[in-house]
């Protein structure tokens, strides 16, 4: 690495001609300028200019050291014009969730998207685990976690909450007993079997035989094509309340009411400590706006 500020004053030198008035440029005395070009020289080990009488010019060596020194100085520039403009509509920011609130999430960042060319928006859709590892290995600036980390290096704000849904097709009777609702079939999903664990044991505490027993009508893994077959009158399923309002045929569906709810909370978490620039807080501000949907 050449010595920076050797550098520094041979660019000068070599934009005045003038050793003098490089020195009054750069606030330094002419033997000091001098100085500064022989260590360049000795780092660089060739001869860097050549005298013709009063006046240098260049050698090929002083030729390639100049133009890295002006490309350095445009570097420093683009640094400090990077560091001192923070553009909430230009840079990458990375978000995990799960995929029913990316559903919900990802039209609202869209629109900012339309409006802001230099901004690079990646929303990922992902188990907790894997949000709270991305969370604190850097991967994501922010992630959307169903309750409290409680973790040393991260901290989060409790944006709200959303109900775990049973959805049956629109105009369906409400389930009496669970029998009724197994009549339907279970449309299947990689989180349904926990979400039916959770809600319909709670409500059908005596009837209920566990996940592994639903009398299956089908299963899918899209996040967004996991409520069209009940909207075409196909089985039942269960999903949080962001994956409802995100889809486009919810007209097709109905949650049916149920004696005991269950709530999911959402909690907005991001690494403790590090100063987030204004892309991530606006995002932050995206991700609270979709939370309210869910009131």
């Amino acid at each position: 690495m050449l010595n920076a500020t050797w550098l520094e004053t041979f660019t000068a030198l070599c934009e005045v001609g003038h050793f003098t008035r490089a020195a009054e440029r750069l606030h330094m005395t002419q033997p000091g300028v001098s100085q500064h070009l022989k260590k360049l020289e000795a780092q660089v080990g060739q001869k860097l200019i050549t005298w013709q009488g009063k006046s240098f010019t260049l050698t090929p060596a002083g030729e390639a050291v100049f133009a890295l020194g002006l490309s350095r100085r445009a570097e420093e520039k683009r640094l400090r014009d990077a560091i001192e403009t923070d553009d909430r509509d230009a840079g990458p920011v990375h978000i995990a969730c799960s995929g029913s609130f990316a559903m919900l999430l990802y039209p609202i960042l869209l629109e900012w998207m339309q409006s802001a060319p230099a901004l690079s928006v990646h929303l990922q859709a992902a188990p907790q685990a894997d949000i709270l590892a991305g969370l604190l290995e850097g991967r994501f600036d922010l992630g959307v976690l169903g309750s409290d980390p409680d973790h040393a290096r991260l901290e989060a704000q409790h944006i709200g909450r959303e109900e775990l849904c049973l959805l049956l097709p629109a105009g369906a009777a409400p389930p009496a007993t669970f029998a009724d609702l197994d009549a339907h079939g279970f449309i299947a999903h990689p989180d349904g079997y926990a979400y039916a664990d959770d809600l319909l044991k709670l409500n059908f505490p005596e009837d209920y035989p566990g996940a592994d027993r639903l009398r299956l009508r089908g299963s899918v893994n899209q996040i967004g094509q996991i409520p069209a077959p009940v909207a075409n009158g196909i089985g039942y399923t269960l999903l949080p309340r962001s994956g409802v309002q995100a889809f486009a045929d919810k007209a097709q569906l109905s949650v049916a009411p149920l004696p005991k709810r269950r709530w999911h909370e959402l909690w907005l978490a991001s690494r403790r400590g590090r100063s987030a620039p204004a892309r991530v807080l606006h995002t932050q501000e995206m991700i609270v706006q979709a939370a309210r949907q869910l009131r």
